[in-house]
């Protein structure tokens, strides 16, 4: 699966409004809908800036559209096995291990979790043909828990719940340094970062972003920490952490490049919890820390426990 961008240019000239509606209207390649999901995943900007769908333009902005285009391949069900935590007819609770990608997509073409998953049962349509079932995501590097649509009407039921933030989503994270404070929140926006396409930061015109924290266990130079999400914006913890003085260990985007080594970051989706699609029941899972984790731990116990 081959990644191209597809670039156009427009000037305003005598409309006005926000954004979104006004490069509407001046083009028919794109409906307003998918010009949203453009301006959501940085592929739109004004006058050479990224800027919110709301954001009103005038006479003589730029508007610059580099929209990527994936190659269509045909999605190949894959017999990968999974570690499945729970099944039902409409949903599916999945422990995804670390160095697996989620679903297809420019560099991966196949051996995802979606390739797994559609070799084990059929899925909702509602994410289009290359993301299937999927109704949120963890980078490939972290481990844990993703619930998964078996059919639209979860799908629905599901993403309705992460809008409205009533879902459970709590990670364990390793960081370097202590953190002094028990608990804390960062409120910060996320988006593409201005000076590296391929990480994430805290801008002015991001989308929100909040991350509780609370402190679980300190070491000499590390402290392990429980993250839960009120939003999920991509490598938000990474992101986060890292701007308040502590990335995570491992982590080969955002954390120093001394650090303890693993398989990428040290982050795992430990809780999940949702209301069922269909009956209404609030389930919650569990699911326990990958041994390269525990056996990290269990070294830091012995060598770098703060008495």
């Amino acid at each position: 699966m081959a990644g191209a961008t597809t670039r156009q240019q427009y000037t305003v000239t005598d409309q006005t409004g926000r954004l979104d509606k006004v490069l509407a209207s001046l083009q028919t390649i794109w409906t307003r809908s998918q010009l949203d999901k453009l301006i959501k995943t940085d592929q739109i900007t004004v006058n050479g800036k990224l800027v919110p769908s709301k954001t009103p333009v005038s006479t003589g902005d730029i508007i610059v559209v580099a929209a990527q285009t994936v190659q269509t391949t045909e999605l190949v069900p894959e017999n990968i096995p999974l570690d499945i935590v729970y099944e039902d007819d409409d949903v599916i609770v999945v422990n995804k291990p670390q160095g697996m990608v989620v679903h297809p997509a420019p560099g991966h073409p196949d051996h995802t979790l979606v390739n797994a998953l559609l070799y084990h049962s059929p899925l909702s349509t509602i994410n289009g043909e290359f993301r299937p079932g999927i109704v949120h995501r963890i980078d490939k590097d972290t481990s844990g828990l993703l619930m998964v649509a078996k059919n639209d009407h979860a799908h629905r039921s599901l993403a309705a719940q992460l809008k409205a933030k009533t879902n459970l989503r709590e990670y364990v994270a390793l960081v370097h340094g202590v953190i002094k404070e028990a608990t804390g929140t960062i409120n910060a926006p996320l988006g593409r970062s201005p000076k590296d396409r391929k990480k994430q930061a805290i801008v002015a015109t991001g989308r929100a972003a909040v991350t509780h924290f609370k402190v679980l266990k300190r070491y000499q130079h590390y402290t392990l920490i429980a993250c839960r999400l009120e939003t999920g914006r991509t490598h938000q913890i990474r992101v986060h952490l890292q701007s308040i003085g502590h990335p995570l260990v491992g982590d080969p985007l955002y954390g120093p490049k001394k650090t303890i080594k693993g398989h990428g970051q040290f982050l795992h989706a430990r809780l999940l919890g949702f209301k069922h699609p269909v009956t209404g029941e609030m389930l919650t899972f569990e699911a326990p820390l990958p041994p390269i984790f525990k056996a990290t731990l269990a070294k830091l116990d012995k060598t770098d426990l703060n008495h």
